[in-house]
C-alpha cells in the first residue's frame, strides 16, 4: 500500500522542523557524550584504558542494532510514538548510566543508550514525512543538521560538564534533557499521516535487501554517503593530534575547533533549499567539491592555523551539504519504505565513519597529518568520479 499523500506545507511549522532537529541532535548526541570521559570513567573504576574504550564500542554496536533492526518499524507504526518511547528509554537509560555502581552495568547502559539513539533516524524520515514535496530537502537539511551539531558540540558539552562537576554529571544533565524533549514532542508533534504497510516484523527487515537491489539510486546515495562520512570522521579523528602535537593546544581549546565545523554545518540547509528549488544535482555538485577543497585547505594549514579554521567551515559545509542532497533524492523514491530506505543509507554512512576513523588512525602513525589529508583528498577524488558517473545517469 502507498503513503499517502504528504500534508499541505504550512502544516510542518519552524516549532515542528526545530523539535525534529532537536531531537536528531540530542539523540546522536548521546553517542559521543562518553568520550572524552574516558579516563575519568578508567579511573573511578580502577579499571585500564583498554576497558574503557569498550563504553565506546558499546554505543557504537547498539547504535547499529537500532538503524537495523528499530529504526525500519517507521514503516509500521507511527513514528511520533516511536519518538516518545525511544526518547523515554533513553532519558531512563541516561539516569541510570549517572548512578551506575559498576562497570560491567555502565557498558550495558552504553549499548542501551545506542540502541535508543536510533530515534534520530526515526526523525529524520518523519520530517521528510511531513513536508510538503517542495520543502523536503530543505526539511531534511535543518533535521540533518542538529544531528551533526549534536556530533559536534557533545564532545565539548560533555568535557564542560565533568569539568564543573564529574562524568555522571553529564549523564544526569543529559537524562534530563530527554525528559523535557520527551514532554515537548508529544504535545507539540503532529501525528504520523502516512499510511502504515501491513508486513511482519521479519519480512519488514528482509525487505531491504530486496529494495536496495532495486533502487540503482539508493546504492550510489548510500556509496556517496560512506563516502562523505569516511572523510568526516577520518578528519576528526585526526585533527586532535595535530591541533595537540604540533600546535601544543589544550583539550578545551581543540574542543573550541568543533565550533568551526558548528558554523559550516549550520550553513549548509542553504544547500537543502536550493535543491528544492530543481537544483538537486548542482548542489550534490557544490556539496562534494566542498569537501575535496576542505581536505586541500586542511593539507595547506598543517603550517597555517587560519587554513585550518578556512578548511573546517568548508569541509563540515560540505560533509552535510552532502548528507542533505542524498537524503533528499532517496526520500523520493518510496514514501512508503521511508524507514527501511534510511537504514540502508545510515548502515552505509555509519560503516563509512567507523572505516573512516580506523584508516586515518593508521595513517596518521604511518605519515603523521600529510598522510591523512592525502587519503582524503584520495577520497575527495573517488567521490567526484561518482558522482560525476551517477549524475549522469540520474541518480
Amino acid at each position: 500500500m502507498s503513503a499517502s499523500a504528504a500534508p499541505p506545507a504550512d502544516e510542518l511549522t519552524r516549532l515542528h522542523v526545530a523539535l525534529l532537529a532537536l531531537t536528531s541532535g540530542l539523540a546522536v548526541a548521546s553517542l559521543y557524550y562518553v568520550q572524552p570521559l574516558l579516563a575519568e570513567i578508567a579511573d573511578a573504576f580502577d579499571i585500564g584504558t583498554g576497558r574503557a574504550s569498550l563504553l565506546v564500542t558499546g554505543t557504537q554496536a547498539g547504535y547499529v542494532l537500532g538503524l537495523a533492526l528499530v529504526v525500519p518499524l517507521g514503516d509500521v507504526v507511527d513514528r511520533r510514538r516511536m519518538i516518545t518511547v525511544l526518547m523515554s528509554a533513553s532519558a531512563v537509560v541516561l539516569g541510570l548510566t549517572a548512578a551506575a555502581p559498576a562497570f560491567a552495568l555502565l557498558l550495558v547502559a552504553m549499548v542501551a543508550i545506542g540502541l535508543t539513539a536510533s530515534a534520530a533516524m526515526v526523525a529524520v524520515p518523519f520530517g521528510a514525512a511531513l513536508a510538503h514535496p517542495s520543502r523536503r530537502a530543505g526539511v531534511t537539511g535543518s533535521v540533518m543538521g542538529g544531528l551533526l551539531l549534536g556530533i559536534l558540540l557533545a564532545r565539548t558539552a560533555s568535557g564542560a560538564l565533568a569539568e564543573i562537576g564529574s562524568w555522571r554529571l553529564v549523564f544526569a544533565v543529559a537524562a534530563a534533557l530527554g525528559v523535557a524533549l520527551v514532554v515537548l514532542t508529544r504535545t507539540a508533534l503532529p501525528a504520523d499521516s502516512e499510511t502504515k504497510q501491513h508486513h511482519s516484523y521479519g519480512a519488514l527487515l528482509a525487505s531491504i535487501a530486496g529494495l536496495v537491489r532495486r533502487e540503482p539510486a539508493l546504492r550510489a546515495r548510500m556509496w556517496l554517503g560512506a563516502l562523505s562520512m569516511f572523510s568526516f570522521s577520518a578528519m576528526w579523528t585526526s585533527l586532535t593530534f595535530l591541533l595537540a602535537r604540533d600546535y601544543g593546544y589544550s583539550e578545551l581549546v581543540i574542543g573550541l575547533f568543533g565550533l568551526a565545523g558548528v558554523a559550516g554545518a549550520m550553513g549548509a540547509p542553504v544547500v537543502g533549499r536550493f535543491a528544492d528549488k530543481g537544483h538537486s544535482a548542482r548542489a550534490t555538485t557544490i556539496a562534494v567539491l566542498c569537501v575535496l577543497l576542505g581536505w586541500g585547505l586542511l593539507w595547506a594549514g598543517a603550517h597555517v592555523l587560519v587554513l585550518v579554521i578556512v578548511g573546517i567551515l568548508v569541509f563540515d559545509f560540505g560533509v552535510q551539504g552532502t548528507q542533505i542532497t542524498n537524503q533528499g533524492r532517496i526520500y523520493q523514491l518510496d514514501p512508503a519504505q521511508r524507514g527501511r530506505i534510511t537504514t540502508a543509507y545510515m548502515v552505509a554512512f555509519f560503516t563509512g565513519a567507523v572505516l573512516g576513523s580506523v584508516a586515518s588512525g593508521a595513517a596518521y602513525a604511518h605519515g603523521g597529518w600529510n598522510l591523512v589529508c592525502g587519503l582524503g583528498v584520495g577520497v575527495g577524488v573517488v567521490a567526484l568520479g561518482s558522482w560525476a558517473l551517477f549524475a549522469r545517469r540520474g541518480w
